[in-house]
């Protein structure tokens, strides 16, 4: 029960009271009690409704000015009955997670006639965006994702040949594991590089939606195959020349 208190009320005829010592009378509603002797009126359950309450009872309130916590809670109104939720159940859009990753330094000799794995010179990038989210984290080459979901994982190589006066061929790979063990190749691009000159330059691309399931066993590694000579994998600490990102779709 809801209580109003008032200075004093005195009986009077029938279903009036007057209120204070000004006279003023009121028709006493159906179902409120009047308590004279600690001047208390209490009304019964549900009998405040909206059309009682000011416009300003919620725009003269604090404002929140930051977006709420997962944990702040909201009304709603189910079906008639009010209920309580959380922001984390309500939010939406946007993308949570946003991740690019490139080489500092470029990657000479690497043998022909087999996948090799890219492992070392990894770095966030620094200079032009740093990350939506928590990020990747990355050892040995081996990138675990920050929360489950749908990821999109774009890959660029770019390769060079120095002093080569042959043709050679080269292969961008993604490799992925579901079980933080095996890994199989997911996606691939090849291309040939012509002998043009003293130094000759290719860049390949491939791409790949990766269902992450489970952080501590769904990863993610790069590799890339030169198949007739050795080559090199290009680098830089300032631009993107070797290159990786990641972005969270959605939900798994």
């Amino acid at each position: 029960m809801s209580e109003v208190k008032v200075n004093k009320i005195s009986p009077r005829s029938g279903t009036d009271v007057t209120l204070g010592d000004s006279g003023d009378t009121f028709t006493v509603p159906t179902g409120v009690t009047l308590d004279t002797s600690n001047s208390t009126v209490t009304l019964p359950d549900g009998s405040v409704t909206s059309a009682k309450l000011n416009n300003d009872i919620i725009s003269g309130a604090t404002e929140l000015a930051t977006e709420p916590a997962d944990t702040d809670e909201f009304l709603v109104s189910d079906a008639g009955t009010l209920k309580r939720i959380d922001y984390s159940l309500i939010k939406g859009g946007g993308i949570t997670e946003a991740d690019e990753w490139r080489l500092t330094t470029a990657i000479s000799s690497i043998s022909s006639g087999s996948d090799y794995d890219i492992t070392t010179n990894w770095e966030r990038n620094d200079t032009d965006f740093d990350k939506i989210g928590t990020g990747m984290t990355e050892s040995s080459g081996i990138f675990t994702f920050p929360s489950t979901g749908i990821y999109l994982i774009n890959f660029t190589l770019n390769v060079y040949l120095q002093s080569q006066a042959a043709e050679n061929a080269f292969k961008t790979m993604i490799f992925t594991t579901t079980d933080n063990s095996s890994y199989t190749k997911r996606t691939q691009s090849n291309l040939g590089i012509l002998d043009t000159g003293t130094y000759d330059y290719a860049f390949g691309y491939t791409s790949l939606i990766f269902d992450v399931t489970n952080v501590s066993t769904h990863k993610v590694k790069f590799a890339t195959f030169f198949e007739l000579r050795t080559g090199n994998v290009e680098g830089n600490t300032n631009s993107n020349r070797t290159s990786v990102q990641f972005i969270r779709l959605g939900d798994t």
